[in-house]
């Protein structure tokens, strides 16, 4: 009864709170709908980008693959960190000083409208294929393993995952169609404090079960008893080899944190240019810190559990939530989970929304649609997604090395094609138009084949970093072929204040200092 009653009570009032600070907010013009009127502050961005990073395709898949690997996964954590800090000293000013709503509206700007449209295509497979899929699978498994709905119900465990999969599918869609990104982002920043408290009481928990009542004693015992799970370096055959981070690994990062606009579009409805480096910088801080979150409690359970659930891996942090929580804080905790759940099902939703409003509906079908009908167009392309992520979802299980990682993989089809071409725009200004749709062609073709075709005996980010040197490479030549044509730009005036931060450039330089000497610190 404890667990339901903590779970209906932060649960409900995280609703009340995002009602009672939006029920004035007119949501009937663009960028009120998806910018949030352009008023989003650090804190706010911040908080909103690490839920909508952090959903439970993180707490079960990292803490999964932790209890498999150990510690050689913070990669995936730490790393972004320097991609944070990159995007917000370079990508940032870019964007805002274009006054851009959407990533695709820059690669019309840049190249031309056919680039910007099939991007748009890619990025809304990419929500229904890979993402939405993967968070409403784990956000079930979770929740079913919290509050036993197949037992509840008397279902079998496979009916209960869709059955929740179903109910986490239609409240997230509400939130997204009716609230808009201020509403998301609202959410996100209350349930980020959430999922710092709860997701911290789970390795506190668990430490204070393994030192007899002593926090550090505890970590003393697990560090000693398997010191090999804290190794950041690890073999090369490993799930993550080190190498990676100069291969793949932070073009990956690059592009989820400076160019993905299911992460950014939270920083493009900041108010003013110094409140989006704030959010960015902010969360850089925070993905330092995730791993005691997401990477340690997997950790600890090889402690306690040994090599028991190295099949079910996905199922390990429900089974020691089960064990460390006191009954009363389970459905806090568990509130907070649906929190994360949800602000990952929403932003994208969101995110896809503002994508094919503007960046296909807009321009391909009503050039000539007022604001009030792109953003019905939004709510229901929002309806639609949904629809089909939830169809989707319960066939993404079984994953051989764990959800996330299965994530990353199939990530890999869209990121990394999309990330070359916006690289090159960025740095390379002979390449064209015509080199930019071969290069998409090329990375999709290559990685497809390479990744799922042919065994070619690379780890798929070492596969990565080559793929993106041969698009810059093979766009570099067409551009020779046929060359740029370069277009004159009306001048944009700027519709936010663009004084940077003046502690921009010192917090990012922390940060790369910060990463670097996590490495060295747990690197033997």
């Amino acid at each position: 009864m404890l667990t339901v009653i903590s779970f209906l009570g932060f649960t409900l009032f995280v609703a009340f709170y995002c009602w009672y600070r939006l029920r004035n907010e007119k949501m009937d013009s663009q960028d009120s709908y998806f910018l949030g009127g352009r008023s989003l502050t650090g804190g706010v961005i911040a908080g909103s980008m690490i839920l909508t990073n952090i959903s439970t395709e993180h707490l079960i898949g990292m803490n999964g693959s932790a209890y498999k690997n150990g510690m050689i996964i913070i990669a995936w954590e730490v790393t972004s960190a320097i991609a944070l800090a990159i995007a917000a000293i370079y990508f940032l000013p870019i964007y805002l000083k274009m006054g851009l709503t959407t990533i695709p509206q820059y690669l019309e700007k840049r190249y031309d409208s056919s680039v910007k449209t099939i991007v748009a295509f890619l990025l809304m497979l990419s929500f229904v294929v890979t993402l939405l899929p993967i968070v409403l699978y784990t956000g079930a498994i979770n929740l079913e393993s919290i509050f036993g709905v197949s037992e509840v119900l008397g279902v079998n465990r496979a009916e209960g995952i869709w059955i929740t999969v179903l109910s986490i599918g239609v409240i997230g869609s509400m939130y997204a169609i009716f609230g808009g990104l201020k509403a998301v982002a609202l959410s996100d920043s209350v349930n980020a404090i959430g999922l710092m408290l709860g997701g911290l009481l789970v390795p506190a928990f668990a430490l204070y079960e393994i030192g007899g009542g002593q926090l550090l004693e505890g970590m003393r015992k697990v560090y000693d008893t398997i010191p090999e799970k804290f190794n950041v370096i690890g073999e090369e055959d490993s799930v993550l080899p080190f190498s990676t981070i100069f291969t793949g690994l932070m073009i990956n990062q690059l592009y989820f944190w400076g160019m993905n606009q299911t992460i950014i579009q939270r920083a493009l409805g900041a108010k003013n240019m110094a409140e989006a480096q704030k959010g960015l910088l902010f969360t850089g801080l925070f993905k330092i810190l995730i791993p005691i979150i997401i990477v340690l409690p997997g950790i600890l359970a090889f402690y306690l559990y040994g090599d028991a659930y190295y099949d079910e891996q996905d199922f390990i942090y429900p089974v020691l939530i089960s064990r460390v929580l006191p009954v009363s804080l389970v459905g806090f905790f568990a509130a907070v989970v649906l929190g994360a759940i949800l602000s990952t099902f929403n932003s994208v939703l969101n995110s896809a929304a503002t994508i094919f409003s503007l960046d296909i509906y807009k321009k391909l079908f009503a050039p000539k649609s007022t604001d009030r009908r792109l953003v019905r167009v939004g709510r229901l392309s929002s309806l639609v997604l949904a629809g089909l992520a939830i169809l989707v979802a319960p066939l993404v299980g079984n994953a051989p090395e764990g959800l996330y990682q299965l994530m990353q993989q199939l990530n890999g089809i869209f990121f990394i094609p999309i990330a070359s071409i916006l690289v090159a725009g960025f740095f390379i200004p002979k390449i064209s138009a015509k080199a930019a749709k071969v290069g998409l062609l090329l990375g999709l073709s290559f990685y497809l084949l390479t990744t799922f075709v042919w065994d070619i005996g690379l780890h798929f980010i070492h596969i990565w970093g080559i793929e993106f040197l041969l698009n810059l490479l093979v766009m570099y030549l067409v551009s020779l072929r046929s060359p740029r044509i370069v277009k004159r730009q009306p001048m944009v005036t700027p519709v936010l204040n663009l004084k940077e931060w003046q502690f921009a450039k010192p917090m990012a330089l922390f940060l790369c200092l910060v990463t670097l000497m996590i490495y060295i610190w747990l690197g033997y």
